[in-house]
């Protein structure tokens, strides 16, 4: 991680990604999908689980074996299959929206192109689809092409805010932008999935288990989140009207 500033934030960055690496592992990317299959299982995930989404892509991919059988579906056919992703009509329509461009721009159903394309033009590229924000697009060009876009979802911005990393205030949407920064391009994919495994095992929304925390001493949401102590109103009367020089009871 030579490439992280040798500032102290930059010291502090490098000491939590290795305590994530230490943990969590050293997960290799190995892509599963092809560029426009990753795009249309991201607009499947969206506002739905992981379980459902596999699912409704799953039943997708059953049903109409290539992208140009989707194409050709009824709008009432598509939505039917995917219903267990979750808002199937918007989805259906969105998915059916960007494979009637492509069809009308490159004059065939791929985006396998955006594998050699620079990753501000290819972002630029999927930006102009519907339902297509900062994150999907982020898991297209990470998972799929292979570039070294952050996908920024509830856990990773959770964790992240938590830690410090991003600015008082800062969205998922912009959080995408500070962290891809951040994160060395070589350390973009294992970063993501480890700030996930952690966020879902320790640096819960509800209860963060900060005292088993790998990252306790390096974050500062401890001290952030910890409730100042009321004083016992009943003690601190007595001692008040305890003399000047009493001394404190013994074991007090």
């Amino acid at each position: 991680m030579s490439d992280i500033e040798p500032t102290a934030e930059g010291v502090r960055l490098h000491r939590i990604l290795g305590k994530l690496l230490r943990v969590y592992g050293s997960p290799r990317l190995t892509p599963s999908l092809d560029p426009l299959g990753e795009l249309v299982a991201t607009i499947l995930s969206q506002n739905t689980s992981d379980i459902n989404s596999d699912r409704a892509y799953h039943a997708l991919r059953t049903a109409f074996p290539t992208w140009e059988a989707v194409l050709r579906a009824s709008p009432g056919e598509l939505a039917g299959v995917i219903r267990s992703g979750g808002l199937a009509v918007l989805k259906s329509r969105r998915i059916q929206d960007i494979l009637h461009t492509l069809k009308a721009q490159q004059g065939h159903l791929s985006l396998d192109f955006l594998i050699e394309m620079p990753m501000p033009a290819a972002r630029a590229f999927l930006a102009t689809f519907p339902g297509v924000g900062p994150k999907t697009s982020a898991c297209v060009l990470l998972f799929a092409c292979g570039h070294p876009a952050f996908p920024v979802d509830t856990h990773v911005h959770r964790v992240t805010t938590r830690l410090g990393l991003l600015p008082k205030g800062c969205t998922a949407v912009r959080a995408h932008t500070v962290l891809e920064s951040l994160i060395p391009p070589g350390h973009v994919y294992r970063t993501h999935i480890n700030l996930i495994q952690h966020g879902r095992a320790t640096c819960k929304a509800r209860q963060p288990d900060c005292q088993r925390c790998c990252l306790r001493t390096l974050c500062p949401f401890p001290q952030q989140s910890a409730k100042p102590r009321q004083p016992n109103k009943r003690s601190t009367a007595s001692r008040a009207r305890l003399p000047a020089f009493s001394v404190p009871l013994a074991g007090t």
